[in-house]
């Protein structure tokens, strides 16, 4: 007997469906496989489903089973196939009513069971039965609403995640978005429960993106670093341009408290970045049971010791990386020059395009890796010694492990000196400038350059051509950045990160014009160019 049940395969983090077919003949001799490109975690689903029936109290009868998964030419990977193989099995069975047939009557106060031609069946079986949380469940729940599909089923702990679709798409008053019902179960049997009518079909609420998001706090308000104003400047201008920033200062100085409070002065998450942002973080296994949606912009920060699949993604089977889970967020690499240069190196292409693409026999992949960068460093090779007491030849091997490439990718370059005992040891709350008044005056500049240059691209991404329209520089200014590049060495691409950080500053300041005063300051977060 033939059954089939629809689920869907990961291609990084997108779904795509995947129809399980199940063909059990008792007469034949007693064998079990799976085809279709599974993998090792797939062609071990038939040994889960077997306990999993057995121990919820079905049977598992002895005869040749054979599991296909179409399409069979894209590889299958993880054990999200175990719910619909036992699904299928107990079609076959007579347990469950086949697609199309009429159920058993439902449970009393509830809903007709979901059809399961149009449902999405996805979920890892524990040997008694239970159901284990799995990864991309809201990527399925999108294809489930693109392709116009009434309900999906997933495992309990997911289902939160599933029925975020709704919110952020403005579908539907169920579970799911755009009419798609989302419904969490336990066990084994409670599907099975489910889709007889045994018991009541009742979809997950749906999930109201906006009021999700409206109450996320930022983790660390910037008034609680002591000192370091000018660094705070700095960070301001980041944040309103979009621009990448490297700060250099001994231990202690508050440069990893500044990284995780950026996320607080960037402007808000819109539910559609929050949408990609957990998709990311599901298909990457990062979501925790329960989380349904990602509420602030992510901060990373992998160790020196990273490799470059781990940062860039990859894999046999492509995984997104550091730089795409930290998309629309912050990429904070710590101790900077720690980091081998090749693993650096690979970050060029994406601080440039936005997205990293990774190329393999069987598929090209691309990953968002839209990200500010903020890294950190020591201002000498031995941390807390100054520079004039380290010798010329250790200060130019410390600073060959960083590319001339890619500093000049780094827009703004700022000193962050050690805090004088006088302020760290102050009694009471710091009085420093705090996350509120820094974030007013980003959300003022961003206004700014969405009525200058449309939403979506903020000074840092303006072309070359985009700047001499929108970036003009009187006379006074041009011969100052003149000056600099010929004293400076500047590189053209860091000849246009001055104009756009200069750009930033004049609309921080609410001035059309960029004035001197503006260049000045561009041109005083080249300071490795400086020291150069």
């Amino acid at each position: 007997m033939l059954s089939r049940v629809q689920s869907y395969l990961l291609a990084g983090i997108d779904a795509q469906p995947c129809e399980v077919e199940v063909d059990f003949d008792e007469t034949a001799q007693d064998r079990a496989s799976v085809v279709g490109l599974p993998d090792a975690a797939v062609k071990e689903s038939l040994e889960r489903v077997r306990s999993a029936l057995v121990n919820s109290g079905y049977a598992f009868m002895p005869g040749r089973l054979l599991v296909n998964l179409a399409p069979a030419d894209v590889r299958k990977e993880g054990p999200l196939y175990d719910l619909p193989i036992a699904v299928a099995l107990l079609i076959n069975q007579g347990i469950i009513p086949a697609p199309g047939t009429r159920p058993r009557s439902a449970a009393e106060g509830s809903g007709a069971p979901p059809d399961l031609r149009r449902t999405l069946l996805a979920g890892e079986l524990a040997l008694d039965g239970r159901l284990r949380p799995i990864k991309g469940a809201i990527a399925m729940a999108m294809l489930a609403r693109e392709r116009g599909m009434e309900s999906v089923i997933v495992p309990i702990e997911n289902a939160a995640e599933a029925a975020v679709v709704s919110g952020g798409g403005g579908g539907g008053e169920r579970g799911g978005g755009g009419g798609v019902s989302v419904f969490g179960a336990r066990t084994l049997a409670e599907v099975v429960g489910l889709l007889t009518g045994d018991l009541p079909a009742e979809p997950v609420p749906s999930v109201d993106v906006q009021s999700l998001l409206a109450r996320a706090e930022p983790p660390i308000d910037f008034s609680e670093v002591r000192g370091q104003e000018a660094v705070k400047r700095a960070m301001v201008i980041a944040a309103a341009g979009g621009h990448n920033i490297l700060m250099l200062g001994p231990a202690g100085s508050g440069k990893t408290m500044m990284a995780k409070a950026l996320p607080g002065i960037l402007p808000p998450l819109p539910p559609e970045e929050a949408l990609v942002i957990t998709r990311i973080y599901s298909a990457a296994g990062e979501l925790k049971p329960g989380e349904g949606l990602v509420r602030t912009r992510p901060v990373r920060s992998p160790h020196h010791t990273a490799s470059s699949p781990a940062i860039v993604g990859g894999g046999a089977i492509p995984r997104p990386g550091e730089i795409s889970l930290a998309h629309r967020g912050v990429l904070f690499l710590d101790e900077l020059p720690e980091f081998p240069r090749p693993v650096l190196e690979t970050l060029r292409q994406p601080l440039e395009d936005h997205v990293v693409s990774i190329a393999r026999a069987q598929a090209s992949l691309r990953f968002p890796a839209s990200f500010m960068l903020v890294a950190a460093m020591n201002p000498t090779p031995r941390g807390h010694v100054s520079a004039g007491e380290v010798g010329r030849r250790e200060m130019e091997m410390y600073m060959s492990r960083l590319s001339g490439p890619l500093l000049d990718r780094i827009d703004i370059h700022v000193e962050a000196p050690a805090v004088p005992w006088k302020e760290l040891s102050a009694q009471g709350p710091a009085k420093g400038t705090g996350t509120a008044e820094m974030a007013q005056r980003v959300a003022d500049a961003r206004a700014v350059m969405i009525r200058r240059q449309g939403p979506g691209v903020p000074n840092a991404r303006l072309s070359g051509k985009q700047l001499d329209a929108l970036a003009p520089l009187g006379d006074d200014a041009r011969s100052l950045l003149g000056s600099a590049l010929s004293d400076l060495g500047l590189s053209a691409r860091a000849y246009d990160k001055v104009r756009r950080v200069a750009r930033t500053i004049a609309d921080l300041a609410g001035a059309e014009a960029i004035a001197l005063e503006h260049v000045a300051e561009a041109i005083q977060y080249r300071l490795l160019d400086r020291k150069a």
